[in-house]
């Protein structure tokens, strides 16, 4: 059982229907099927998943097919409760309606993002910034949308902008909150936004921590997302592993596979990998290449060892679905070169897989450094256990 502080969640699932083609139902945005199950049920197993005990779901347009879906909870392992408002009611009118179920800290999601939580992390961060509010922002490496957000060195929220007009912002805000119910001192009488009435408050009042991410979140604000979504909450099974020391011998210390003649298998490396593969996993490929940037080797030279490790793999029918490399010498300061996670996150959002999810098996420090900053499962070889034995112990 994780140690998170919080045990409850608010899910904001208010606001318009969408069509669905072919279906001629229109349905609240949150029971939009993929692969067969309303989105909304991903966001509660995830919540299921951080230890959240209680929810309250904040409901508005269509709220029966909510209510008459989800019920009190006990299929899903959980409590739900609801609070009905009328579909003119905004943002923070549901949230102030909803006050009587709200512990005195709680989390606040909008049920139209998905987003892998670390809820112990997030809960961390919030106690270690002894402020009202969180504000979970994804740093958005890969301009995935416009940012709306500024969060500062320190870990304050500096910006808050709906308008996402303002130079300089460095995230975005994906609907992740942690609160403290101090912040309904805050609230009008009158019909209101939450994000545009309550947030610059924290802002102005330095009480809005901003918790960065690079994990993608991924939502429904329009229909043309909706493959996305699809294609990573697809369930799949992904296997990261490091190169040398892994899967070819490793070279000693400051030398470098420079060619194919060089690069040598290690025993029951073919062996696992094809086991991999016959139990359904996708591999990647990840690893640091500084002989490049050390100028030892060039990137032509390690494309056309990795080329020839395709070949040998495709001969013993081994699909290895990606190759991530760093060619920076140690001391460029890039994202990607491990213990940094750049690769990892490129690959994941390349994939469309769930890093959380995943493992990744590597054979150094600076692996586990980069697994962990992944928020990835790591496994080290240790003397005595090469690939093949994990792969057995794991499938």
């Amino acid at each position: 059982m994780k140690i998170i502080g919080i045990r409850q969640a608010a899910i904001l699932a208010g606001g318009q229907g969408i069509r669905l083609r072919p279906f001629t139902l229109t349905l609240p945005k949150p029971m939009i099927p993929i692969h067969g199950k309303p989105f909304l049920e991903y966001i509660i197993e995830l919540l299921k998943k951080n230890s959240i005990e209680e929810v309250i779901i904040m409901t508005g347009y269509l709220h029966k097919k909510i209510e008459d879906y989800f019920k009190d909870g006990q299929k899903f392992g959980l409590k739900i409760k609801y609070s009905f408002s009328p579909v003119e009611d905004e943002t923070g009118t549901r949230i102030k309606k909803a006050k009587k179920f709200l512990d005195g800290t709680f989390l606040l999601l909008y049920a139209d993002n998905y987003w892998p939580l670390q809820l112990d992390q997030l809960f961390k961060f919030y106690k270690k910034m002894d402020t009202q509010g969180l504000a979970t922002v994804y740093s958005n490496i890969d301009n995935y949308t416009k940012n709306n957000i500024l969060v500062n060195d320190k870990g304050l929220v500096e910006i808050y902008d709906k308008t996402r007009q303002t130079p300089g912002l460095n995230g975005v805000d994906i609907g992740f909150f942690v609160l403290n119910k101090k912040i309904f001192n805050l609230f009008p009488q009158e019909n209101f936004s939450f994000e545009k009435v309550i947030l610059p408050q924290l802002v102005s009042k330095k009480q809005l921590a901003g918790f960065l991410t690079n994990h993608k979140y991924y939502g429904l604000s329009n229909l043309e997302r909706i493959p996305v979504i699809e294609k990573f909450l697809k369930p799949k099974k992904i296997i990261l592993l490091d190169r040398d020391g892994v899967i070819d011998e490793k070279p000693p210390k400051a030398e470098y596979v420079k060619n194919w003649s060089e690069f040598k298998f290690l025993p029951g490396t073919i062996e696992a990998l094809k086991l991999l593969n016959k139990k359904g996993y996708q591999i990647i490929i990840i690893s640091n290449q500084a002989g490049i940037g050390r100028g030892v080797m060039t990137e032509e030279d390690l494309k056309e060892i990795h080329r020839k490790f395709l070949e040998a793999c495709a001969k013993e029918s081994i699909n290895i679905v990606g190759i991530y490399y760093c060619p920076h010498n140690w001391d460029e300061g890039c994202f990607c070169r491990k213990p940094k996670p750049g690769m990892l996150f490129k690959a994941a959002a390349d994939h469309s897989f769930d890093l959380t999810k995943a493992i990744f098996i590597g054979d150094d420090e600076r692996d586990k450094q980069a697994g962990q900053a992944a928020n990835c499962p790591t496994i080290l070889l240790q003397q005595g256990r090469d690939l093949l034995a994990i792969i057995r112990d794991l499938v």
